[in-house]
């Protein structure tokens, strides 16, 4: 008699619970609709289980996006979950606390992350249109606009920190010449070069991107105006240094560059215009140098 007593009161428990978990499901559910970002996603899904499955700290992970999100604390107890849907990778999940988790805790858990995956997959989605959107497809760099937002995202983040920003233009010499004697697929060619080559020449903290036609950026995070003369005739250098083999020909590359500092009194359009300014400055003085604006 009392061993059925105490299945009535088990199942109780369990009806009770899950009857908790599906009424959290259905309000995490309307909270991860409100955002396309991932580390807002992740923010409103660890508070909206903090109920159901108490922890200390998540953590999320996602290679394709090169992308490592943590929110609250690390701790010596975790569980791990691989997340994709229709074999599509949507990352990894990771729960921390002090203690072990209980087989109802993760059970509830694995139940709960239902709500996440296509939340998920729609900013997976969003995130690769924005991408694209964001991509030069000839330099496989990031194309002006993604510059422009880059940069005036970067200026704001600067005037609390007080670090330093600097640009350096970069303008291919004599590159019409190119295309008028070999054609426009060997001045493709070349842009396509000299894009890898200033992305493989910077630092892994600084950012490339192609501002238009033979023009490219490099944005210098955390650089001040004798650290970008250094890493801009490096990068001169390095343009002047290698070969275009193209057909039976073999094509030399320079560069003229312009640098310009971050100043207090910088917007982005004046921060932009003394380093072009600078660039135009390198041309008029010979061509394969750099001028500081």
């Amino acid at each position: 008699m009392s061993q059925k007593i105490d299945e009535n009161v088990i199942n109780q428990k369990q009806f009770e619970s899950a009857q908790a978990v599906n009424l959290h499901r259905y309000d995490i559910s309307t909270a991860l609709q409100t955002s396309l970002e991932f580390d807002e996603l992740i923010k409103i899904f660890g508070c909206k289980i903090q109920p159901i499955v108490p922890h200390c700290g998540v953590e999320y992970c996602n290679s394709e996006f090169d992308m490592h999100l943590k929110h609250g604390e690390s701790a010596s107890c975790s569980c791990s979950y691989t997340l994709k849907v229709e074999d599509k990778p949507l990352g990894e999940l990771r729960l921390m606390r002090g203690h072990s988790f209980t087989k109802e805790e993760l059970d509830n858990l694995e139940s709960l992350l239902c709500c996440l995956i296509y939340p998920l997959r729609n900013a997976a989605l969003f995130q690769q249109a924005l991408k694209m959107a964001y991509t030069d497809v000839l330099t496989k760099t990031s194309n002006r606009a993604a510059f422009i937002d880059c940069l005036q995202r970067e200026i704001k983040r600067v005037s609390r920190t007080t670090q330093p920003l600097s640009l350096i233009f970069v303008d291919l010499d004599d590159f019409k010449s190119i295309n008028d004697k070999y054609g426009h697929a060997c001045g493709d060619a070349v842009l396509g070069s000299v894009a890898s080559w200033l992305t493989d020449s910077v630092r892994g903290s600084d950012a490339v991107f192609r501002y238009g036609g033979e023009e490219f950026v490099v944005m210098l995070f955390n650089t001040d105006a004798e650290n970008a003369r250094v890493i801009a005739e490096r990068l001169r250098k390095d343009i002047a240094a290698h070969t275009l083999a193209y057909g039976m020909e073999a094509i030399n590359i320079t560069a003229s560059m312009g640098i310009s500092v971050l100043t207090p009194n910088d917007t982005a359009e004046s921060l932009i215009k003394r380093a072009d300014e600078a660039m135009y400055m390198a041309k008029r003085l010979g061509r394969n140098r750099v001028c500081m604006g």
